[in-house]
């Protein structure tokens, strides 16, 4: 009886771990769902974090709390779409009102000098998933380095509360602090950064 119970558990949680991999692939959104158009971000349900190791004992994540993302949305071929993302260096959130000034100061940002970091699209290729591989240009510190998005549209609707049309995305990638003249202490802080951004947009009317 313990090995048939056992069984009918083990089958029951596989049907669950399938049924759960098919609601995410359903859950990848066509962009044929919203109008063509402006869109821009909501700045209470946008995040930007990016992530290191330092010397392989955590994992801190900064973010940043005054950034705009801008879509220009082709509904009927997203491949012709267009991304712009600002962000304001000088409000990296940091968890440290002490490391904050460090990130800020000349030896690292140097936001005094250099006030915003843009990353702006070149190419958008459709895969076959229903996500998005968005190539761009990243210029931090007045370098400009190309970066890779992978991107996945979480959904495209009017949203149930304001009955507007929105887009929800999360996109991911990695840079290398570097190539912008933020290597310091590489290789024991790492040089690689991963990027994660998640982001409501608004249609513009």
């Amino acid at each position: 009886m313990a090995i048939l119970k056992n069984l009918a558990k083990a089958t029951a949680i596989t049907a669950l771990l399938a049924t759960s991999s098919l609601i995410n692939i359903a859950s990848a959104a066509s962009l044929s769902d919203v109008p063509s158009g402006s869109y821009s971000v909501d700045p209470t349900h946008a995040f930007i974090n990016l992530q290191y190791s330092h010397l392989g004992l955590s994992h801190p994540t900064l973010s940043f709390d005054d950034f705009t993302v801008d879509l220009n949305l082709d509904s009927e071929d997203p491949t012709k779409s267009m991304i712009l993302v600002s962000i304001d260096p000088a409000s990296v959130i940091t968890g440290s009102a002490i490391f904050k000034d460090h990130l800020t100061s000349a030896d690292w940002l140097d936001v005094a000098q250099f006030p915003e970091i843009t990353f702006q699209s070149t190419t958008i290729t459709a895969n076959d998933d229903e996500t998005y591989t968005v190539n761009g240009d990243l210029t931090v510190k007045g370098e400009i380095k190309p970066v890779t998005l992978n991107v996945t549209i979480n959904a495209a609707m009017n949203h149930p509360m304001s009955g507007k049309p929105v887009v929800g995305i999360d996109a991911t990638g990695e840079l290398i602090r570097s190539d912008f003249g933020l290597g310091n202490y590489a290789p024991n802080v790492s040089d690689e950064m991963s990027l994660n951004i998640t982001a409501e947009l608004n249609k513009v009317q």
